[in-house]
């Protein structure tokens, strides 16, 4: 087990599936020394617990754990193309989508929930730049969707 996974099982995570793709893409691509994830819904057992807008039919607070999620599945593709996550040297940017009502305006928080989790497993390497967009909607109803860039040791 690597490093990185021992730390998701102190905190009582395990890492998930590869959630598949929805349309014709990758989950995760590598780039060089790089690995750029799709946009991760935050997918569990091939389902989205909660659909509709934050500040509607979803709270912050839902919508916040809902990024953890996401970031979650998006380790879960780095993985798929690294083999394993002791490669990440950092998380070097976070996009965050947050499906809002019209006056909800709270995307950093949550947003969080995505960079809050990185930070917990990866600690210093899980610092990272980072964009929380409104948007109109996401697929499937989503709330929140989040990519991630990470840049990886020398193999």
């Amino acid at each position: 087990m690597s490093a990185v996974e021992a730390r998701l099982a102190e905190l009582g995570l395990t890492l998930p599936a590869v959630v598949p793709p929805l349309a014709a893409y990758q989950p995760a691509v590598q780039s060089g020394g790089y690995v750029h994830t799709s946009g991760q819904l935050p997918m569990v057992d091939g389902k989205l617990p909660v659909t509709g807008k934050v500040g509607a039919e979803v709270t912050p607070e839902e919508a916040k754990d809902l990024a953890r999620t996401c970031a979650l599945n998006a380790l879960a593709a780095v993985k798929s193309v690294t083999g394993d996550l002791d490669r990440i040297a950092r998380v070097v940017k976070v996009v965050g989508f947050v499906a809002s009502a019209a006056d909800f305006t709270g995307q950093p928080g949550v947003v969080n929930g995505a960079s809050e989790l990185l930070g917990e497993v990866l600690g210093d390497r899980g610092v990272h730049a980072r964009s929380a967009v409104g948007v109109a909607v996401l697929p499937l109803d989503a709330p929140v969707e989040v990519e991630i860039q990470v840049e990886l040791t020398q193999a």
